[in-house]
């Protein structure tokens, strides 16, 4: 498996879809190595990568900078035909490393996680008679062509239509120079085969281990309105304010007792200003995800862009949660409003939602357990990781 970023610990949805699939396809008896872009920004000592993992999956690594230098930016923007998002994790190192590594070892199947790891394509082919899996933890451009679209400022909204354009190109450019591809939700699968995708397809869902996922004993705080994400995620800024503005703070007009805490890292400072009063507790980034998500109710997901699966959503209803989503946030989860979950669009619907489980506790408590079931019955990661191993075998056979 080749990654962008060391997978642990495992708390955004890349680090998760890339470690869960490691894990399962290693419990489904395979030898599996990952091979990472080790980045300043997401930087971890692969030594210090706990046992339980370690001893069974081999975890190597690159350091590569991938930090965004505005020099750099300009000078992709000018002079290259490339995305500066996916140039920034080409690296000679990397390849050299990986080149190293296929010379010693014979690999069945190489993955890809993500589409900024297709341009070692390249490398793979001179060395390694493997067969290549693309897996898509989502369709690239389509974060950055909402982004764009949703952007009010005229020149960042210049230059994320023109990024948004390069990485479409990007991607259809390396449209079957895999041999396989594994999308993460069928509505990607569809969206990479009008793109022209002709090679076999399974689409393999982003799992939890549902043994880490054990509902505590102890009363979760009620309502407990919370968030949590990565907070240098563009999405996850534009949903938050957007929220703030047009929901959350006309609700604490009516209900002041009302109180709201966003967890996640590296939170801008343009976004902080949002957080101050207005019955919000940032608490920056959390150490234990699950104990925090475990001690709260009721989970606000307010998605106007990206693409993939939202994994905060699968862990939340693995711990019983209430989510209060988009129909953005819930795309590629086969869940049913006012069932297992609850999708709100319009900031009138999103006040009325949460008024209604703000007042009436037994709504959030029928969806709770509605949720775990579901989780269970779908999204197992041991049962998606033996599946993908099944539709793996059936292609190395052919």
């Amino acid at each position: 498996m080749l990654a962008s970023k060391i997978p642990y610990p495992p708390k955004d949805g890349g680090t998760i879809c890339t470690l869960s699939m490691a894990f399962s396809l290693q419990k489904n008896g395979h030898a599996v190595s990952i091979l990472a872009i080790n980045t300043q920004k997401h930087f971890f000592n692969i030594s210090d990568i706990p046992k339980e993992f370690s001893e069974y999956i081999k975890f190597m690594s690159v350091e590569v900078n991938t930090n965004i230098k505005f020099s750099k930016l300009l000078k992709n923007f000018f002079f290259s035909k490339l995305p500066y998002n996916a140039e920034r994790f080409i690296s000679k190192d990397y390849s050299d490393k990986l080149t190293e590594i296929l010379i010693q070892e014979d690999f069945d199947i190489i993955q890809l996680e993500g589409s900024y790891l297709l341009p070692y394509i390249d490398v793979i082919r001179k060395i390694s008679k493997a067969k290549i899996a693309f897996r898509a933890h989502n369709v690239e451009f389509e974060i950055w062509e909402r982004k764009s679209k949703n952007e009010k400022n005229y020149f960042k909204k210049l230059y994320l239509h023109n990024l948004y354009k390069r990485i479409k190109k990007f991607e259809i450019n390396y449209i079957n120079k895999y041999d396989l591809i594994s999308p993460v939700t069928n509505r990607d699968g569809n969206k990479f085969n009008e793109l022209g995708n002709t090679k076999p397809q399974y689409v393999a869902q982003i799992g939890v281990v549902l043994e880490r996922y054990i509902i505590p004993d102890n009363e979760p705080e009620y309502p407990g309105f919370f968030t949590i994400g990565s907070l240098d995620w563009l999405p996850n800024q534009e949903g938050l304010i957007w929220f703030i503005d047009n929901v959350w703070l006309k609700f604490i007009k009516k209900y002041p007792k009302a109180k709201f805490y966003i967890a996640g890292r590296n939170a801008p400072n343009e976004l902080l200003k949002y957080f101050l009063n207005n019955n919000i507790e940032y608490l920056g980034e959390i150490k234990n995800a699950n104990d925090f998500i475990s001690s709260k109710s009721i989970m606000i997901v307010p998605l106007f862009s990206g693409s993939g699966m939202r994994v905060k959503i699968i862990e939340g209803m693995a711990l019983g949660k209430t989510i209060i989503s988009t129909s953005i946030g819930k795309e590629g989860i086969e869940a049913t409003h006012n069932e297992n979950i609850l999708i709100v669009d319009s900031p009138e619907d999103f006040f009325n939602c949460l008024e209604k489980v703000y007042l009436d506790k037994s709504i959030s408590e029928i969806i709770s357990k509605n949720a775990i079931e579901f989780i269970h019955q779908n999204y197992d990661s041991h049962l998606i990781g033996e599946k993908l191993s099944k539709f793996y075998l059936k292609q190395l056979q052919s």
